[in-house]
């Protein structure tokens, strides 16, 4: 299950279908360093985007 705590590169490796569905929450920038490190929540902040749905759509 993801959470708010995981990093995207974490999201990424445990399901590379993810990147689709964050690309389309509007995340462009999974591949650049900081996604790295940067958490699910400290992105979504960043991008403006409902932290409470992406995360359903990414364990749907």
């Amino acid at each position: 299950m993801i959470t708010k705590n995981n990093t995207i590169g974490e999201i990424i490796q445990m399901n590379p279908a993810a990147a689709e569905i964050l690309m389309r929450f509007g995340m462009g920038c999974i591949g650049c360093p900081s996604a790295q490190v940067e958490t699910l929540e400290q992105a979504s902040e960043v991008h403006g985007i409902n932290l409470e749905e992406l995360l359903a759509a990414l364990n749907a």
